[in-house]
C-alpha cells in the first residue's frame, strides 16, 4: 500500500486514461497552464501537450457543448467544470443534449462524455462555490451520476466512466482533495453499479456519500463508544441508486439516518427515504431521519458554514434519536 491523497489519486487516473487511449483528452478552465483550480491536473500539460490537455474560454455552455460534439464524433473527452455552481451555466447542454440524444435519435447517437466537477462546502468560498446540486442531476434520465468518497473510487471511477456509452458526471467533493490514505499501487477500475458498506453494524444504518461519508464514519465511531453499533453505507452512485443495498442494510438494522449535504427540501436524502419507505417500511422500528444542510445559501464565515452543513455530531445525534435516545 502507498500513501496518497484524493487529489493525487484522481491525477493518477487522468494520467492513465490519457496514456491508454489516444481518443481521451482533458478540457476545461485552467486545466493546462495553471494545473487545475484544485491542482488535480498539474503536470499533465507538460506530459501530454496542448492537444490532449486543453485550456478553454470561461464559457461552460461552450466547452461542455464542444465536449458533447467531440464525444459524438468518436473521441472520449473528459470535461472539467471548476465548481458545480458553474455547471448551471451548462445545464442546457447537459440535460437537454447530452442526456437526451440517445433517446431522441432512437439509439443511433451516443454521447460517451465524462464531466468532472468539484462540489460541496467546507472551504469558506461562499455561496457561489459551495453548493451541492448532485440531486438535481441525479433526477435526470440519460446520465449516470457518481460521487467518489474513498481513495479507491477517486482512482478507479474514471476508467469505468470512460467505457460508458452515455454521459457520466463525477462529483468530487472539494474538501476531500487533501485527504490522505492508503491506496494499493495497482488500484484500478471499480464498478459504478453498487453501493459499499464502509463499516458493518447492527443498530442503525447511516447512508451517506461524497464529502459526508467521512463524517458518517466519525459519527459511527462516536456512537460505538456509547454502545450503538452503526453501519455506514456509501452510496457511491447516485443515479442509478443501488436501492437493494440500502434496503438490505435497513432490513438488518431496522433504523436509518440519511445524510446529504444538499438542502433538505427536494434532496437526494428525500428520495432515499422514500425508497426505504416503499421497500422496507415493515422492517423499520422508527421513522427514517435526515441530516441535511440548512435551507440557506452556504455562508462564508467559518462558524456559520460549519453550522449550515451536516457534521459528525449532528449525524450521531440523529442516530441516537432514531434508536431511542441513547446518549
Amino acid at each position: 500500500m502507498a500513501r496518497t491523497t484524493y487529489r493525487e489519486a484522481i491525477r493518477s487516473a487522468l494520467r492513465e486514461a490519457l496514456q491508454r487511449d489516444p481518443r481521451v483528452f482533458l478540457m476545461g478552465e485552467d486545466v493546462g497552464l495553471y494545473g487545475g483550480t484544485y491542482a488535480v491536473s498539474r503536470g499533465l500539460l507538460d506530459e501530454f501537450g496542448p492537444e490532449r490537455v486543453r485550456d478553454t474560454p470561461l464559457s461552460e455552455v461552450a466547452f461542455v457543448g464542444a465536449g458533447i460534439g467531440a464525444a459524438m464524433g468518436g473521441m472520449r473527452p473528459i470535461v472539467e467544470i471548476m465548481t458545480v455552481n458553474f455547471s448551471l451555466l451548462a445545464l442546457d447542454q447537459i440535460v437537454n443534449n447530452a442526456a437526451t440524444l440517445r433517446h431522441m435519435s432512437g439509439g443511433q447517437l451516443g454521447v460517451p462524455l465524462v464531466i468532472r466537477m468539484a462540489t460541496g462546502a467546507g472551504r469558506q468560498v461562499a455561496a457561489q462555490h459551495s453548493h451541492s446540486f448532485e440531486n438535481w442531476y441525479a433526477s435526470v434520465p440519460g446520465i449516470r451520476v457518481v460521487a467518489p468518497a474513498a481513495l479507491e473510487d477517486a482512482r478507479g471511477m474514471l476508467a469505468t466512466a470512460l467505457k460508458s456509452p452515455d454521459p457520466v458526471l463525477i462529483f468530487e467533493h472539494a474538501a476531500l482533495y487533501n485527504v490522505e490514505g492508503e491506496l494499493a499501487p495497482d488500484a484500478g477500475a471499480v464498478d459504478l453499479d453498487h453501493a459499499a458498506v464502509r463499516r458493518e453494524g447492527l443498530a442503525v444504518t447511516l447512508v451517506a456519500y461524497g464529502g459526508c461519508l467521512g463524517k458518517a464514519l466519525k459519527a459511527a465511531e462516536q456512537l460505538a463508544g456509547e454502545g450503538v453499533d452503526a453501519e455506514v453505507l456509501d452510496l457511491r452512485t447516485l443515479r442509478p441508486l443501488d436501492t437493494e443495498a440500502v434496503l438490505a442494510s435497513v432490513r438488518k438494522t431496522h433504523h436509518a439516518v440519511v445524510v446529504d449535504e444538499g438542502w433538505r427540501t427536494g434532496s437526494l436524502a428525500a428520495e432515499v427515504c422514500t425508497q426505504i419507505m416503499e421497500g422496507a417500511f415493515y422492517d423499520l422500528e422508527a421513522p427514517v431521519a435526515r441530516v441535511c444542510s440548512a435551507e440557506v445559501p452556504i455562508p462564508y464565515p467559518h462558524h456559520l458554514e460549519e453550522a449550515a452543513v451536516p457534521q459528525a455530531e449532528t449525524i450521531a445525534q440523529a442516530a441516537r434519536n432514531v434508536v431511542g435516545g441513547y446518549g
